[in-house]
């Protein structure tokens, strides 16, 4: 009895293309599920708010500060806009 040969190569693509598909679909099920799941834990916990509301934990230090240094800023970003604010340095918004 004699074996063809491109019988068994014809079968042994066609399982491994399968297998290819299968790990694909894996693969993409599992990015969608991970990229699903990143987003579930948004926010700030109830039991966590006290730690934030503290004063050492504010963004600013100095509230003068920081509208001194935001009228620095302005001053000299005036032709382009400043801090998302637009128009221009001419004063028309």
């Amino acid at each position: 009895m004699k074996v063809n040969k491109s019988v068994f190569k014809t079968l042994s693509l066609t399982n491994s293309s399968k297998f290819n598909a299968s790990k694909i679909k894996l693969a993409l099920l599992t990015i969608t599920t991970l990229s699903l799941s990143a987003c579930s834990s948004l926010g700030v916990e109830p039991w966590e708010r006290d730690l934030l509301a503290k004063k050492e934990m504010a963004l600013t230090s100095n509230p003068v500060d920081a509208a001194l240094d935001d009228h620095i800023y302005f001053s000299k970003e005036a032709s382009s806009g400043g801090k998302s604010f637009g128009g221009g340095g001419c004063g028309c918004n």
